[in-house]
């Protein structure tokens, strides 16, 4: 195949022949991306990103760590593929690694190649184990794009999916202070009425019939929606209380993202299911892993485990999830994205005076999300929930502002996302927010409040 050198070809060429996702295909200006290193990316214009969001929340070692190369080229030197009733020295230690990280006794994985395909496989174990076939989420929560994962999900993005959504699904209300459906006047109130509306919802639905309740480890792409103090306690004691597995969805905010290991590290609860991802590579290699028990791992010593995929344990992905985790080890990843968080809050909270459209700012270690309002006593939001293009027009100019001035980083409705790598430094920071400052005089222009 010929070199393709032209950029312009190279965007043309990813336009002609592939799809992109969550977009309408016509009108596409997508960034042509040449190179990464730590949290940076490089177009191929020269043109340089600060990367404030680890792409999708992802890249937790940062960009071209070249650890990961070696390990990846050494393992395909030995061993390319097997099929996954094979061992592998990789898929061995790579278990091991996680079993010494997750909480518990959260002691085996099955690997997966994603996020998504990692939720339908804990909600396929908890099916399988219970006997129960419904599962219990939140209205904001996101948990793939699969069709199980997507129908398990409260993102709105599953609309267009409407009638043909998976059954057995039931979402609730979220703890969310900021904006609380029953209006109460403190974080751990708002708590415990979310706590007894899903209590009330499990036995509106018979509780012999819900198999597990799925909850973010901590919320990611609904708005970084902060768990009140006791809150997984709570739902930890609900679901012993009906006999009902409790599955972490730590996809996004596990292997350093917070500031702990996983999310759930912040409760001081052990789910009996835990969903990983994302960090589990950084981003370098596709590789997802459903956790269990040993209690829920027994439990199929003698009955079928009826479950399986091609790629699944892949050598070559475990190999990079095995560098990955020790990259993070030996160079106190987990501790920096704690200390960062801190410092990332009290920069942030500078802004708060500056900026009358920054309405909260929510935060748990390197895993935050701005809210932009147009009125600060009404809560307005600039853009909607769920909002069509014809409602997103600030939205949309401060993404544009952002990246105009060189930084990538997650914009959905009025929320901005920070999530740099968990690598980042002082000044990383400070060079995004000064950014974001810029594009949030875009969103006070629209400031209607008084």
């Amino acid at each position: 195949m010929e070199l393709i050198k032209d950029k312009q070809q190279i965007i043309q060429d990813c336009k002609d022949y592939t799809l992109f996702s969550w977009s309408k295909q016509a009108g596409l200006n997508p960034l042509n991306i040449e190179r990464g290193k730590g949290s940076y990316l490089w177009d191929r214009d020269g043109k340089k990103y600060l990367d404030f969001s680890s792409q999708l929340m992802n890249v937790n070692i940062g960009h071209g760590n070249q650890r990961i190369t070696e390990a990846v080229a050494r393992q395909m030197q030995e061993l390319s593929y097997v099929y996954p009733g094979a061992t592998t020295q990789a898929r061995g230690e790579l278990g091991r690694l996680i079993a010494e990280v997750t909480p518990g006794n959260l002691t085996k994985t099955f690997f997966t190649l994603g996020g998504a395909e990692a939720i339908e496989n804990a909600i396929k174990i908890a099916r399988i184990y219970t006997g129960r076939e419904k599962i219990i989420s939140q209205y904001r929560s996101y948990h793939g794009a699969t069709y199980g994962a997507m129908s398990a999900s409260g993102d709105p993005r599953k609309f267009p999916i409407g009638r043909s959504a998976a059954p057995h699904f039931v979402q609730v209300e979220n703890p969310y202070f900021y904006r609380c459906p029953w209006g109460t006047e403190s974080m751990e109130d708002c708590g415990e009425m979310a706590l007894q509306q899903l209590e009330r919802v499990i036995q509106y639905e018979n509780p012999d019939s819900i198999a597990a309740l799925l909850y973010e480890g901590e919320s990611g792409t609904s708005g970084c929606i902060k768990y009140p103090a006791r809150y997984w306690q709570g739902l930890r004691r609900i679901a012993d209380k009906y006999g009902i597995l409790l599955i972490a969805d730590e996809v996004m905010s596990g292997f350093g993202r917070t500031g702990k290991w996983f999310g759930v590290d912040h409760h001081g609860v052990t789910p009996d299911i835990m969903a990983i991802a994302k960090g589990l590579t950084s981003g370098y290699l596709p590789l997802g892993g459903t956790v269990v028990t040993d209690t829920i791992a027994k439990h199929f010593d003698d009955n079928p485990l009826i479950i399986g995929l091609t790629y699944s344990a892949h050598p070559v992905s475990c190999a990079a999830g095995v560098e990955n985790i020790k990259i993070m080890q030996e160079e106190n990843m987990v501790e920096n994205a704690a200390r960062m968080g801190h410092y990332l809050e009290s920069k942030v909270a500078d802004l708060f005076s500056q900026h009358p459209s920054l309405g909260d700012f929510r935060n748990t270690g390197l895993l935050g999300a701005m809210e932009l309002v147009k009125d600060r006593a009404t809560k307005e939001p600039i853009a909607p929930f769920n909002a069509k293009a014809s409602e997103s027009e600030i939205t949309f100019k401060v993404a544009a502002k952002i990246r105009d001035l060189g930084m990538f980083t997650f914009v959905k409705w009025n929320f901005i996302f920070i999530a740099p790598p968990l690598n980042t430094t002082e000044a990383e920071i400070d060079e995004g927010l000064a950014i974001i400052s810029q594009a949030l005089s875009i969103s006070d222009s629209y400031y209607t409040g008084a």
